[in-house]
């Protein structure tokens, strides 16, 4: 990650990274990036119950907390992190939401120790624990975890319990999806990197011509509004429980590695070795003092957002100056009542729709990572681990340590990544193949 040839600009920017776009621009060019992180913010505290305000008020705050420990070197823009929602959604079964707050901010931290790591002693160790064959398939299980979830929201008026079949809102969810497929596979442009906006858009104007929007929050909220907000020692009075937190550290790990792949998206589309200047460990820091802030006021994790690495590419505008932007109206966003009732208000099938596309997408990038890498299946070791990984991840097995006396639960998509990363240490790195 060194050979700054690696890291040569192919074309010439409209705006680079320290350059201030005039003011007339400005706003338009912060919105596109806006527009790119929204659909995805938002659907997170939508599916795992956490404000939606204080989504918006995190992923802008968050992403100024990152431009400022990057040096405002780095134009990435910080969003709701899909990996977390499976474990904030079972966990907030057992625990209420402080805890789980709690667990999250330790997340953060774990972030920041990793970032510390990678100053003192680079990334193969990382690299190492974490190879394709074992953050490939974790990230399938992430997908295919909340496959359920789409689907009950496309066709239950309650989702949680499967109750209530509606062939309205399965057809308002199928309507949803399609336009989103549509703008995504056949739209150009800035255009197709909105493709959940347009789909969220459409989805919501069909489902109120059906009778399913509920307008009447929208016109009771206030136009300026206190978000809504759980702060420590205020609304909630902090603990620790060690089976949260330990759900959370394996997910931070592949999280982290996902994190290094964006910046080598970056890297490239900029031109510039981010991994040297300002430092990967300064981006992975700022990540997690961004999801240590999220969790304060009761928002959920952050991670830099694809959709805006992709609006870089396409517009040729670095500017942290637009990120910054971005980050200042989302933050305006959160105090918008109106706004965020209106965001309330988009029927559960709506979500569905968008989610059905969204979350196989998370499943077929994992997929994406194994076949770039060249993973061969032919070999024990990678069919025993990523075999291990699935079915522990998308069955939920669960390690519960209750009736010995200790207060450890650990389930799911977590006891898979770390199911994962123990299988990758110990296997012998043989060329022995599967027999027929």
């Amino acid at each position: 990650m060194e050979n700054d040839m690696m890291f040569e600009r192919t074309a010439k920017p409209v705006l680079d990274v320290r350059d201030r776009p005039k003011l007339g621009k400005w706003a338009f060019l912060s919105t596109q990036h806006l527009f790119a992180m929204f659909g995805a913010t938002v659907l997170v505290p939508f599916l795992t119950g956490l404000p939606i305000s204080a989504a918006l008020i995190a992923s802008g705050v968050g992403t100024l907390l990152y431009i400022l420990i990057t040096q405002a070197k780095i134009p990435a823009y910080l969003g709701s992190s899909f990996a977390f929602i499976t474990p904030i959604i079972s966990g907030l079964k057992a625990h209420n939401l402080g805890d789980m707050l709690v667990a999250l901010f330790m997340s953060g931290v774990m972030y920041v120790i990793i970032g510390l790591f990678i100053k003192i002693s680079g990334t193969n160790w990382l690299m190492n624990l974490l190879p394709p064959v074992v953050v490939g398939p974790v990230i399938m299980v992430i997908g295919l975890s909340l496959a359920p979830t789409a689907v009950n929201m496309a066709m239950f008026e309650n989702s949680n319990a499967m109750e209530g079949y509606n062939l309205n809102y399965l057809i308002v969810a199928m309507i949803t999806l399609v336009v989103t497929v549509v703008v995504q596979g056949y739209f150009k442009g800035f255009l197709s990197l909105i493709p959940v906006l347009i789909g969220i858009v459409t989805g919501y104007v069909v489902a109120a011509f059906m009778g399913i929007v509920n307008f009447a929050p929208i016109a009771q909220a206030k136009w300026f509004a206190i978000p809504d907000i759980y702060l420590p020692f205020k609304d909630y009075t902090p603990t620790f429980h060690l089976g949260l937190i330990l759900i959370m550290i394996p997910i931070v790990f592949v999280t982290v590695s996902e994190h290094i792949g964006h910046q080598m998206v970056i890297n490239k589309i900029v031109g510039k070795n981010f991994f040297k200047d300002p430092g990967l460990d300064k981006s992975i820091i700022g990540d997690g003092v961004s999801t240590m802030f999220a969790s304060i006021i009761g928002g959920p994790p952050s991670t830099t957002y694809g959709e805006n690495i992709g609006v870089l590419a396409i517009t040729k505008i670095y500017s942290i100056y637009v990120i910054g932007g971005a980050a200042v109206i989302a933050i305006v966003l959160g105090f918008v009542g109106k706004f965020t009732a209106i965001i309330s208000s988009i029927p559960t099938p709506v979500m569905g729709g968008v989610s059905i596309l969204l979350f196989g997408i998370i499943a077929s990038s994992g997929l994406r990572m194994l076949v770039e890498s060249e993973i061969d299946f032919a070999q024990n070791r990678n069919l025993v681990i990523a075999s291990v990984i699935l079915v522990i991840g998308i069955g939920n097995l669960m390690l519960d340590l209750k009736s010995t006396g200790i207060n450890l639960q650990i389930e799911g998509m977590a006891l898979a990544a770390l199911a994962g990363i123990i299988l990758n240490v110990i296997l012998p790195k043989s060329t022995k193949a599967v027999k027929d």
